[in-house]
């Protein structure tokens, strides 16, 4: 169960973030301007996105746990 009831868009915002910063990290990335581009508008989608302003959204933890939800498997790796 999970502890904060975030939103469905939100969660794709964040991992879609994931997935373009992977992207971005890769060696000698193509299209390496586009990522960064599309890289900050999720940033700003992520970051002022409505939930924050719940009070679920108001712990630190809440941004935390996203990030740990959508990280997948190098979440793991990092610990």
């Amino acid at each position: 169960m999970d502890r904060f009831p975030f939103p469905d868009d939100l969660i794709r915002a964040q991992e879609q973030w994931h997935d373009t910063y992977r992207a971005l990290a890769a060696p000698r990335p193509r299209r390496a301007a586009e990522l960064r581009h599309r890289l900050l508008l999720l940033s700003v989608r992520i970051h002022w996105h409505p939930f924050w302003s719940t009070p679920d959204g108001w712990s630190p933890a809440a941004r935390v746990e996203l990030r740990r939800l959508t990280a997948g498997d190098r979440w793991a790796d990092a610990a």
